[in-house]
């Protein structure tokens, strides 16, 4: 039976010979960028991604948001990331789940605890509610966990972070391809960038396995890929690619209430609506490409998680998932023009939380490619840090550094 006037909630298109845009990646930063151009009224976009729709890591994370960093910086723009997020669901007419259940960093050593005072002191002087509590407090906002002195790492206090939670990524990344298609800029998954030649007037001419397509702006938003990317046009970016590998149980009854995050053990781990536990652990010690997960990651995340909440040991795993992180040497991204390469745009070198800054990074660098003036947000991710010597040490943040 086919069924007439099917809706959809994103059209397919011909790939045209001329884009003013091209944006290289279809997870929720290519696509964020697309929307807010799209707003700013720059429609004649094209998104391009070598797999499908959130195929990369917008759809491997485990859909943690929180503003909860170190530096100056960090905290500015990812307060601003995560108050685009609450409103979220309204702005593109579509549920995202958004649950903002608070998020608990757990210390379980003299440092880890110190380093958590610190972060608590900077993000209460730039505005945002993140504090210390200690282990009776911890009590009433997570009763399940552990906090006797029977673990090889009894837990000593915790950074909270009320305004943290979980959001269904998946709906993310369809709410805002679902927009940016309605004010027509065009989304081509299953499209390969093979090779980027910059032309004698300035614009690129962009190689894929479908067609050649000319663009005066080019923006690579590809996560673990954009060290690749980059080198099509001559530019060595600082980044390695490692694995980042999640699991997720079967369904139980209501047990979490909180997003917990324990650095010391290498392990966080939330709860879904439909009862399901989200685990996630460190990144891998090599560089690699390989989506593969491993079983020693996976004895690692759940010895350290049911050291944590003994009861759940019984839950059984469902699935295992890699999704690979483009690190940069002091942890934060790089955002923005490049000298030399007018008209080539970064946003790249997201590590192991570039989910939670898809909408003011897509805010950002669409009020960039609009205006053409770097915005004061983003000013300080820029590639010339690393030659200037003023990086952003943002790994003391790492939820699991």
């Amino acid at each position: 039976m086919i069924r007439k006037n099917k809706k959809v909630m994103w059209h397919k298109n011909d790939i045209r010979s001329r884009y003013d845009v091209v944006i290289i990646g279809a997870g929720v930063h290519g696509l964020a960028i697309a929307y807010y151009l799209a707003k700013r009224g720059i429609t004649n976009v094209a998104v391009l991604d070598k797999g499908y729709i959130g195929g990369g890591n917008s759809g491997r994370n485990t859909a943690i948001l929180r503003a909860n960093y170190r530096t100056v910086e960090g905290v500015n723009f990812y307060k601003e990331s995560l108050k685009l997020y609450e409103d979220l669901t309204q702005e593109l007419n579509f549920n995202l789940l958004f649950a903002p259940i608070g998020h608990l960093t757990l210390a379980h050593t003299d440092t880890s605890l110190s380093g958590l005072r610190l972060r608590a002191e900077v993000n209460k002087q730039l505005g945002l509610e993140s504090y210390l509590v200690d282990r009776e407090e911890l009590k009433d906002l997570e009763p399940k966990l552990d906090l006797s002195d029977k673990p090889r790492y009894p837990i000593m206090g915790a950074l909270y972070h009320p305004p943290g939670g979980i959001i269904r990524h998946d709906a993310v990344v369809w709410g805002y391809a679902k927009e940016a298609d309605k004010m027509g800029v065009e989304i081509h998954p299953k499209t390969e960038v093979k090779n980027i030649n910059l032309q004698r007037d300035g614009s690129y001419e962009i190689i894929t396995n479908k067609k050649n397509i000319r663009c005066n702006t080019v923006v690579n938003a590809t996560a673990g890929w954009c060290s690749d990317v980059a080198k099509m046009v001559d530019l060595k970016i600082p980044v390695v690619t490692q694995q980042l590998q999640a699991c997720v149980t079967e369904s139980m009854n209501k047990y979490l209430s909180k997003v917990i995050v324990s650095a010391n053990l290498h392990v966080y781990v939330s709860q879904t609506d439909r009862g399901e536990f989200v685990l996630g652990a460190t990144i891998d010690p090599y560089s690699s490409y390989s989506y593969r997960s491993t079983f020693p990651t996976l004895h690692a995340m759940v010895s350290h998680t049911i050291e944590l909440f003994p009861e759940i040991a019984k839950a059984k795993i469902l699935r295992q998932w890699a999704g690979i992180c483009d690190m940069t040497p002091d942890y934060a991204p790089i955002m923005g023009k490049v000298p030399g390469h007018d008209g080539f745009i970064l946003d790249v070198g997201w590590g192991t939380w570039g989910f939670k800054s898809g909408p003011i990074s897509g805010k950002l660098i669409a009020e960039l490619i609009s205006t053409g003036k770097t915005p004061e947000l983003i000013k300080p991710f820029s590639i010339k840090r690393f030659e200037e010597n003023r990086p952003i040490g943002e790994k003391a943040a790492a939820a699991v550094s």
